[in-house]
């Protein structure tokens, strides 16, 4: 694959590192504080760099299923919630305790996607982390899991480190796992599969090559990829490499060739296109035409009636829905101005029509541009 110069990783000032379960509790069997130290030190000469850091830190669940005794991950949402609540609490006492030495201290940040969804406590969100960083502070952040239910969780560490890139404007996202990468085929199958060692991020190719995560870290190599993509939308870098490698943070930040570098051309969305991207969940779905299609991605046009073909699910005025092509596949998303009742009565209508169908003068898009976002 296209190998790419790793200048910009030298150059880099902003970093959001995130590191996995799986390398901070020694595999589940319990939380290992000589890592931690370890990640810390790495952590403190990336800063001594000039560089500003947040760390997006799993554990908590793993640290706390091994404090209540359980030998296995639970399954029931509850016993999860009440790892968590314990696990936190000793895993920001351990980054205390290996920062306090340096002078630094860390701020424990928990979110959940009811602090993205809102676009008010997005921005707060984004303003705290903000003059922490300002403040030379070391956010840590990590799912609020003690209260987020399936419905409602980001799903793993890896989209909340995306969307925290995207909340401070990172140019790279580090993410630590127990690989040394990305690789072109399962390296526990096939000895002689290669390391993918950089990638444009929206290589088509890349989707073949991913792997399920295991059983402590929900996050495989999917869910990184899928990162990496969300973290490209703010225009940060995001780099895949083990973290058990010796001081791999600040070997990858001087542009040393360690694990998968994924880069992205792509132009950095606005602080809202980033916020419409950032929301996981869609009520809805609408499908568009191929006039349409061609309007809102290559043109940044607004959604009309007219261009709509279909209407799927149920949906309020305000409610994220996903926009797709005549073959299902997403090619937007974004806030729509009609419940879906009224959008299937508005389906393949001129805008100047919706008065006379609805009985009142609506607005003339399903969706406006300011309110979507490609994929």
């Amino acid at each position: 694959m296209t190998q790419h110069d790793r200048t910009e990783l030298v150059d880099a000032r902003r970093w959001v590192v995130k590191v996995g379960s799986a390398l901070l509790t020694a595999d589940g069997r319990r939380l290992d504080h000589g890592v931690i130290h370890g990640l810390v030190q790495q952590l403190v000469t990336l800063r001594e760099r000039g560089c500003e850091v947040v760390l997006v830190s799993s554990g908590a669940v793993a640290a706390g299923m091994v404090r209540l005794g359980f030998h296995e991950r639970p399954e029931d949402l509850h016993s999860l919630q009440a790892a968590a609540a314990v696990g936190q609490s000793a895993l920001i006492r351990s980054y205390e305790e290996a920062l306090a030495p340096q002078g630094i201290t860390p701020a424990l940040v928990l979110l959940s996607h009811a602090d993205i969804r809102a676009r008010d406590r997005y921005l707060n969100a984004r303003s705290t982390l903000g003059r922490l960083i300002q403040l030379g502070v070391i956010p840590v952040v990590n799912e609020n899991d003690s209260v987020v239910t399936d419905e409602i969780r980001f799903g793993d560490n890896d989209t909340l480190a995306a969307l925290v890139a995207n909340l401070v404007d990172a140019d790279v996202l580090l993410v630590l796992t127990d690989q040394d990468g990305l690789f072109e085929g399962d390296p526990n199958r096939d000895r002689d599969a290669a390391i993918v060692v950089s990638a444009e991020v929206d290589d088509p190719r890349l989707d073949n090559m991913v792997g399920e995560g295991g059983q402590l870290g929900r996050g495989g190599m999917i869910t990184k990829l899928s990162a990496a993509r969300l973290a490209a939308r703010s225009g940060a870098l995001t780099v895949i490499a083990n973290g058990r490698t010796p001081d791999v943070v600040p070997r990858i930040a001087a542009g040393e060739h360690l694990g998968t570098l994924l880069s992205t051309q792509r132009r950095p969305q606005s602080a809202r296109k980033q916020w419409l991207a950032s929301l996981l969940h869609e009520h809805g779905e609408l499908v568009l035409d191929e006039g349409a299609v061609t309007k809102v991605t290559k043109a940044g046009k607004s959604l009309l009636p007219i261009g709509v073909v279909a209407v799927h699910g149920e949906f309020v005025r305000g409610d994220l829905v996903a926009c797709v092509d005549g073959s299902g596949r997403q090619i937007a998303r974004g806030l729509v101005n009609y419940n879906a009742s009224e959008a299937r009565r508005l389906v393949g209508l001129a805008s100047n029509l919706i008065p006379d169908v609805l009985g009142y003068g609506g607005d003339e898009e399903i969706i406006h541009r300011d309110n979507m976002v490609n994929l």
